[in-house]
């Protein structure tokens, strides 16, 4: 039998759980490479072998393990947090700690067998950290001017964040230049993102997201694993007779992808011919507005896979 490891990993710590036909062991190390390193050699005391490392994909914090591990050669499964839980639930499980989690996800990798987390090429682990970035930037600018327009204030403090957030437009020019220059180092995902944009709707800075959150895209065996990786797959609620919930997105997905396509799915849905006759048509059959946009960006989404798949640009008068 192989050895199953769950991790729990947190911003300065990760709790470790390994399953091995010797028993059950657990131990917390530094979230740092120094700490990896004794992971790796208390896997090795243990007679951990053919392991198969478990994971929940929460923030960024578990990205410099996974790599580590599946370097050495590890299988390594970087499963949805909803997963995760849903286990949990289903073992009635009521503790909840760094260690019970880390022996949870252990016990769901040995039970569930998840596939295995292929880590992005070198260049689009790049794009990601620079596209991440220049969101958090606009995100941190859009929260100063509300803050300086706030009534009230002093004029010492409103001409202070009037040049911070002169400083962050600087900041914002020079990561959008940064991620120019990384297109035109890569030839190959400059073509992809110029697919992408051939898209009414899609510009430079959603193309540059599509490729950056979903990095194996070509992977993927259907539009709908696409649109269900975003948490774009729509959710009925109907139960007996009495029960007749509306459509809803599910939104077990990629958060990041949800918001960077609600302003293209309001473009497209004005600008784009396609789009706009598709919007009209789910009008016309009374469904609320919300579920229109979400039904165009799940479209979008599913437009740019089958793009990039055939490697032709988008053509409007293709049925």
């Amino acid at each position: 039998m192989g050895s199953f490891l769950g991790v729990d990993i947190s911003k300065a710590t990760f709790h470790a759980c390994v399953l091995t036909d010797r028993g059950e062991g657990a131990k917390a190390f530094p979230n740092s490479t120094n700490g990896f390193k004794q992971l790796s050699a208390w896997l090795k005391n243990r007679l951990a072998v053919d392991v198969h490392c478990c994971m929940e994909a929460t923030g960024a914090y578990w990205e410099d393990l996974a790599l580590y591990l599946h370097g050495l050669g590890h299988r390594v499964s970087v499963v949805n947090p909803a997963r995760i839980k849903a286990f949990a639930q289903s073992e009635l499980l009521r503790t909840k700690t760094d260690a019970v989690d880390a022996a949870l996800i252990a016990r769901f990798c040995k039970s569930q067998i998840p596939p295995p987390w292929t880590p992005p090429q070198p260049e689009i682990r790049v794009l990601q950290a620079l596209v991440r970035h220049c969101e958090h930037l606009k995100t941190t600018r859009a929260q100063q001017i509300v803050y300086a327009q706030s009534t009230g204030s002093p004029t010492v403090i409103t001409s202070s964040m009037r040049k911070l957030i002169a400083t962050l437009d600087d900041q914002i020019a020079q990561v959008e230049r940064e991620i120019e220059q990384h297109f035109n180092d890569h030839p190959d995902l400059k073509g992809r993102r110029d697919l992408l944009t051939s898209i009414p709707g899609i510009g430079n800075t959603t193309a540059a997201l599509l490729l950056a959150e979903i990095p194996h895209i070509d992977l993927f065996t259907s539009a709908k694993a696409v649109a269900a990786y975003a948490g774009l797959s729509p959710r009925d609620r109907q139960s007996g007779t009495s029960i007749r919930g509306k459509s809803r997105l599910c939104k077990t997905g990629n958060a990041r992808l949800r918001k960077g396509l609600y302003m293209p799915a309001l473009s497209a849905r004005r600008f784009n011919p396609v789009f706009k006759a598709f919007a009209e048509r789910l009008a016309a059959a009374g469904k609320h507005n919300m579920l229109i946009l979400g039904a165009i960006m799940r479209k979008l989404l599913v437009l740019a896979f089958a793009i990039l798949r055939s490697g032709k640009p988008f053509e409007p008068n293709h049925a």
